[in-house]
């Protein structure tokens, strides 16, 4: 993995787009592509015009590099101490804090150091890196104002898969021990179900365990998505799978690359969500995260008739 510094502009952005997604009122981002390499990622998308691009002659939607920022620390600090309107800091919003590049500057721990480091701002970690464990001291010390998560897609038994689209990401296992030592300490804890892969991570049966594992570690909110079909994720999803032997599941991302199939997903995705949340939590807990504008006109509709905890975006 090559590692390339850029140097960014932005500390704390106020951002109404996680506002809306009821995740935070501001958000901090490290780098511009993370080392995590999850296939299905639809981030290169929103960030193919970014300049650094250009300046480095590397296009978004190549694999094998990552951009991060070792001066953004400096920043976030300056900005904690400045913005007068505070609120939830999502940490962060497109890349990782704790991803391997990151970690070799330390940047989500001295994130952290200068965002709590002010009164007023309350902290959403999302990692999908076992890493953030060595920041539990922080955490613990400002323990009412930071929620930890970490992303949750799939359950244990499918472990081995989720290594194919998440190469370079924590385990399951090591995430959900993570999730496990937080709440042992007493940590605020919210789960990120996301996304929940057909085939892998969307049977009835699967999203039950997933939705007990939540609760089994006190999660206050559970968050869910389906998997973004924009750009190429699906794609490279559907390759990792078959040259890896899993062709069932391959056919399973295959088909949803089809609008009226992915359309459907969503729709019956939703309502297992809600049938296992209401069975083992609080539906007032759910948060599905769902864009209408993808929807099939029928799906749309089926889901109109019962949208407890669908946040409409």
């Amino acid at each position: 993995m090559e590692t390339y510094t850029y140097q960014m502009k932005t500390g704390i952005v106020r951002t109404r787009e996680f506002e809306r997604k009821c995740l935070a009122t501001h958000g901090v981002n490290v780098g511009l592509k993370c080392g995590h390499e999850c296939t299905y990622c639809s981030t290169p998308v929103m960030i193919r015009a970014h300049k650094a691009f250009k300046q480095l002659g590397l296009s978004a939607f190549t694999t094998g590099y990552a951009v991060i920022d070792p001066d953004t620390p400096s920043r976030v600090a300056h900005d904690a101490k400045h913005i007068k309107s505070r609120g939830i800091v999502q940490l962060c919003a497109i890349s990782d804090a704790w991803s391997p590049e990151a970690q070799e500057h330390n940047l989500g721990r001295k994130c952290l150091e200068a965002i709590l480091s002010e009164q007023g701002w309350v902290v959403r970690i999302l990692t999908k890196n076992a890493a953030v464990e060595k920041d539990f001291d922080i955490i613990s010390k400002h323990r009412d104002s930071v929620l930890l998560g970490l992303s949750i897609t799939a359950t244990p038994g499918k472990a081995g898969i989720i290594s194919i689209t998440e190469p370079y990401a924590s385990s399951i296992t090591e995430r959900l021990r993570v999730m496990q030592k937080a709440k042992a300490q007493g940590l605020r804890t919210y789960a990120m179900l996301c996304p929940l892969l057909p085939g892998i991570a969307d049977s009835p049966a699967q999203i039950d365990e997933l939705v007990r594992t939540a609760v089994d570690f006190s999660a206050e909110e559970i968050f869910a998505e389906a998997v973004n079909p924009r750009g190429r994720g699906l794609i490279l999803t559907q390759q990792a799978l078959e040259k890896t032997g899993c062709h069932n599941e391959a056919k399973a991302v295959e088909a949803i690359r089809s609008q009226t199939i992915w359309s459907e997903y969503v729709a019956k995705l939703i309502k297992k969500l809600q049938q296992s949340v209401r069975k083992y939590s609080d539906i007032k807990k759910l948060r599905f995260l769902l864009y209408p504008k993808e929807l099939e006109v029928r799906d749309l509709e089926v889901v109109k008739q019962d949208d407890a905890g669908v946040v409409w975006l």
